[in-house]
C-alpha cells in the first residue's frame, strides 16, 4: 500500500501509528523549567487526540537558554520526574513521547506573546547571560547578547548532551534537536547573524560546524534503536542568508551523524524577511531535501485540512506532517481526519461510543526498552547528570 496520512512510520525501533506529529509549541507556563498539570493535559490531550508523535514545546538545555523565564527546561536532574508523568501517559495512548532540546541564543529572556514584546530586565526575571555567535542584537528592544567564547561553545554543546541523557531517563523516545527560528544553533548556521572569524564562523563548513557537533554529542549518548530528528529553517527568506541549497547539504552531513528526520521550517533569524505566507508553504523545502538529501523529512507550517496533509504524503513531498496552531484549534484533529478521509482508526476505549461503528480500542505503544545514559555506557554518571 502507498503511504497515505494515517500509514505507519518505521523509524529505527520506532513505529509511529500515522503520519501526524504534534509540531513543538511553546506554552511559556513553566516555573523554574518544571513542567506541571497543564503540560500534562495539553500534551496529554494530544495524545488522547491521536497523533503518532507528541513533542514538547523547545525544552531549555540551559536556563540561559530559555526564549521567556516560563519556558520548559531538561538542564536540571529534578526536571525529570514531572516529564516522565507526560510520558507514561502519552505512551498509554499508543502515541509516542518526543522532546526538542533547544537554546534560544539571543533571542533569550524576552517576554511571553501575551505580555507584549521584547527583553525581560533581570528585576523582572530575566537574565544577563544572553549570548549569540556575535554580539548582534536581534532587533531593537530585544538583549544584547554576548559573543560565545570557545568554552561557552563546549558547554553549550555538552549541555545538549546532558539533556538528551536527562530526555531519556524522563522516558522520551525521539529527540528533535532545535536548529530553526533564529534560535543559537540557527544563528551559527546563517552569515548573516554569524560573524565569527575563528572556526565556528565564515565558511560553510565552519557554520555548520556547531549544530555537527551537537549532533555528535547527542548521538552519543542517545540509544541506537532511538531516532534524533532536526528542526531547520530551510532559508532565511533574506539575499545572502541561509537558504535551501545549505539546507540540503546540512541534511546530507547531519543524516550521516545519525540524524534521522529533517524537520523543514523557515525564518525566524531576521525581523525583516519578507516570507509569502500560504498554506503548505514550506512543503517545497522538505519535499527538495528529501529528494536531494536523501533522508526522511517532515513538513510544517499553515496545514490545517486532512486532504491537505494526506496529499503531502500520498504524493512523497514528505514523510510526516507537523501540525501546531490547528491542534491548539482542535487536539482531537487527527480522529477527526481520519473519518473524513475514510481510514479507521483505534480510538480511547473511554470514548469507544461516540467512534464510528467498528472501531477498536487503543493499545499501549509497543516501545523498546531502552538502557539510560549510565556510566559504563556513556561516561556519565546514572544520577549525576551536572545540573547546571
Amino acid at each position: 500500500m502507498s503511504a497515505h496520512l494515517f500509514a505507519s512510520l518505521a523509524i529505527r525501533g520506532i513505529n509511529l501509528s500515522n503520519r501526524i506529529v504534534v509540531s513543538p509549541m511553546c506554552q511559556y507556563s513553566s516555573q523554574d523549567g518544571f513542567a506541571n498539570d497543564w503540560h500534562f493535559v495539553h500534551l496529554g490531550s494530544r495524545a488522547v487526540g491521536g497523533a503518532a508523535l507528541v513533542f514538547t514545546e523547545a525544552s531549555a538545555v540551559l536556563p540561559e537558554g530559555r526564549i521567556s523565564p516560563q519556558d520548559l527546561g531538561i538542564w536540571n536532574d529534578a526536571h525529570v520526574e514531572p516529564l516522565g508523568r507526560i510520558t507514561r501517559f502519552i505512551h498509554e495512548q499508543g502515541s509516542v513521547a518526543g522532546m526538542q532540546l533547544a537554546h534560544a541564543g539571543r533571542k533569550a529572556s524576552t517576554r511571553r506573546p501575551w505580555e507584549g514584546h521584547g527583553e525581560v530586565l533581570e528585576r523582572d526575571g530575566g537574565w544577563r547571560k544572553v549570548v549569540a555567535p556575535t554580539a548582534d542584537c536581534f532587533a531593537v528592544g530585544y538583549p544584547q547578547p554576548q559573543e560565545l567564547a570557545a568554552q561557552g561553545i563546549e558547554e553549550v554543546i555538552h549541555a545538549f548532551r546532558d539533556a538528551a541523557c536527562r530526555a531519556l531517563n524522563a522516558g522520551f523516545r525521539i529527540l528533535e534537536i532545535h536548529a530553526a527560528h533564529g534560535y543559537l544553533l540557527h544563528e551559527f548556521l546563517s552569515p548573516l547573524s554569524n560573524k565569527r572569524k575563528d572556526r565556528y564562523g565564515g565558511s560553510f563548513d565552519n557554520r555548520v560546524r556547531v549544530v555537527c557537533e551537537v549532533v555528535s554529542a547527542v548521538r552519543s549518548v542517545w540509544p541506537e534503536d532511538a531516532p534524533i530528528f532536526i528542526r531547520i529553517s530551510a532559508t532565511d527568506w533574506v539575499k545572502g542568508g541561509w537558504d535551501v541549497e545549505q539546507s540540503v547539504e546540512l541534511a546530507r552531513r547531519v543524516k550521516a551523524l545519525g540524524v534521522d528526520l529533517v524537520d523543514c521550517s523557515s525564518g525566524g533569524n531576521l525581523p525583516h524577511a519578507d516570507i509569502p505566507l500560504g498554506p503548505g508553504y514550506q512543503t517545497p523545502f522538505a519535499e527538495r531535501i528529501r529528494r536531494e538529501a536523501g533522508v526522511l523529512t517532515g513538513t510544517v507550517g499553515m496545514i490545517t485540512d486532512p486532504a491537505q496533509a494526506d496529499h503531502v504524503i500520498r504524493t512523497g513531498q514528505a514523510d510526516a506532517t507537523f501540525l501546531a496552531r490547528e491542534l491548539l484549534r482542535d487536539p482531537y484533529w487527527p480522529l477527526r481526519a481520519a473519518r473524513e478521509l475514510g481510514q479507521s482508526v483505534a480510538w480511547p476505549a473511554q470514548y469507544l461510543r461516540a467512534a464510528p461503528h467498528g472501531s477498536l480500542a487503543r493499545t499501549p505503544a509497543n516501545l523498546p526498552e531502552l538502557e539510560s545514559c549510565f556510566e559504563e555506557q556513556h561516561a556519565v554518571p546514572e544520577n549525576g547528570v551536572s545540573a547546571k
